[in-house]
């Protein structure tokens, strides 16, 4: 639950000294905020390329620019110059470097947590919380309000479903049309962030199917792949509009957690062995 809480940059939770760049980064129960200053001559695919292992950053960055000038390039060739006062957004698969001879200086939020930090090489398996969204009749609803309307409910639906996401501490992999898939290192926050992203679907009256399945999975990049993947998007097919349905083994999981499940029978899952029993989340404690 949210509280009334305050940190300072001044005695940060963690510092992280990285190539020609420092950060501060505090915790605040589910958020995390970094400060961080990059320095003139800083490029990612020089300095940060080699610790990240991908072709180009993959990380969703949110954050207020306090100094200096950074130049951004994407991997589709756009270009956006950030400058000091300024609020940006960039999304994953780009490359980034600081302009000039003054430092760049920011607060960070969606990255905070995660960047400058070694991610498992490619074909490591490690253990995490899949889970998909997709929207319930979402070509009836494109018929029913026309191209324009459907656009502005889309990206009004990614940008609630992202802030949930972050809010949980999520990873988002990837869009999926109408519905996005991200991975969580707790089976908690990951059906807790399920329930809040149906809520906040609803509200906009876009409902949402959800599906969450925990088991392995190989980082690539910055795709997820894997059996637990798969099972996490045939649990999702199996719901109706407003439902978070979740396996056997994240409800397993979830105990003492104070989330509560129903049985919803067991299903085989096209492409996998055997009949898997699936739960349904009847409350969260967020409501």
């Amino acid at each position: 639950m949210p509280q009334l809480q305050s940190k300072s940059f001044a005695s940060p939770d963690e510092t992280r000294t990285l190539p020609k760049s420092h950060a501060d980064i505090v915790k605040l129960d589910e958020v995390t905020v970094g400060l961080a200053r990059w320095e003139p001559g800083w490029r990612w695919s020089s300095d940060l390329r080699p610790i990240a292992g991908t072709k180009s950053c993959q990380f969703h960055h949110l954050g207020y620019c306090l100094e200096g000038t950074l130049e951004v390039l994407t991997d589709d060739g756009a270009t956006l110059e950030i400058s000091a006062g300024s609020v940006y957004e960039i999304p994953p698969g780009h490359d980034a470097w600081v302009v000039g001879d003054e430092a760049w200086v920011t607060v960070e939020w969606t990255s905070a947590r995660t960047v400058g930090v070694s991610p498992e090489g490619p074909g490591d398996r490690v253990l995490a919380t899949v889970l998909f969204t997709d929207i319930v009749d979402s070509t009836a609803t494109l018929e029913r309000v026309g191209d324009t309307a459907w656009r502005e409910l889309l990206t009004a639906h990614n940008t609630r479903l992202r802030d949930e996401l972050n809010a949980f501490r999520g990873r988002e992999v990837k869009t999926t049309g109408d519905g996005l898939l991200a991975v969580f290192d707790s089976a908690t926050r990951a059906v807790r962030s399920a329930a809040a992203m149906s809520r906040a679907a609803r509200q906009l009256g876009l409902p949402i199917r959800v599906g969450v399945h925990t088991g392995e999975v190989e980082f690539v990049g910055s795709d997820v792949r894997g059996v637990a993947v798969h099972a996490a998007a045939r649990v999702m097919s199996l719901a109706g509009a407003d439902e978070v349905l979740v396996s056997s083994t994240t409800s397993d999981l979830l105990e003492g957690s104070g989330l509560v499940l129903e049985d919803a029978g067991g299903h085989d899952l096209k492409g996998l062995s055997g009949a898997r029993r699936v739960f349904r989340l009847v409350t969260s404690p967020e409501g």
